[in-house]
């Protein structure tokens, strides 16, 4: 592996995971110091990391790790809300016994609060289970589409983890969801899906408002 691109993977994981929290600034010297890798590596990182929106060049100091704001979080949700639930009706009816006793029985995951490599384990799963239900709608754009905007989500649901013990909160969710997609009943796994992206929504909402709070 090149040292560009072990720089580009330890910046992105911190952003990512919320370690460089969003909209905070950066300087190169920093990161050269912190992992050692010499500023031509990290100067190539950051500038792959603008181009996928990561980060943004900040006028004589640096960059700034991209904000996430209201609006982007309830644009990516709307778009979640649109192919989650179409996708959970779909799979309701399309998927295999075989298959879908399997989804079923990967929805009694968790994670352990205030511990970020539980978050990263979660979240993981967390993408395999929704992209698995996805999957069962027998949709391949629609599949595609999911996966992209999970991996979009990943910096946002961080926020929303850390902002209380939802831990149990989350696990009735996706149990609920497995049930009624074990008793192929499109109409409350649809429901349970759109109140699930509720809130998830709102949950990254509230902590978004209290950084700003901590902020101002």
């Amino acid at each position: 592996m090149s040292l560009a691109k072990c720089a580009y993977d330890l910046i992105r994981s911190e952003i990512i995971n919320c370690s460089l929290a969003p909209g905070q600034q950066i300087a190169q010297a920093q990161l050269v110091e912190k992992y050692g890798l010499g500023l031509t590596p990290v100067r190539e990182a950051l500038q792959r990391l603008t181009h996928d929106g990561l980060v943004q060049p900040y006028p004589r100091f640096g960059y700034i790790v991209s904000p996430v704001t209201e609006d982007l979080v309830r644009h990516l949700f709307e778009y979640r809300l649109i192919l989650e639930t179409a996708g959970v009706g779909l799979a309701t009816t399309r998927a295999g016994d075989g298959p879908l006793a399997r989804v079923v029985e990967s929805a009694r995951f968790t994670y352990v609060y205030q511990n970020r490599e539980e978050y990263v384990r979660f979240l993981e799963q967390n993408a395999h289970f929704h992209n698995s239900i996805a999957r069962l709608s027998g949709n391949p754009r629609l599949v595609e589409a999911l996966a992209g905007l999970l991996d979009e989500l990943i910096r946002v649901f961080h926020l929303g983890l850390d902002l209380r013990d939802s831990a149990v909160e989350m696990q009735a969710e996706h149990l609920a969801l497995a049930a009624a997609l074990q008793a192929r009943d499109a109409g409350r796994a649809e429901q349970v899906m759109r109140e699930q992206i509720v809130q998830s929504q709102q949950r990254v909402l509230e902590a978004l408002r209290r950084i700003d709070i901590q902020i101002a």
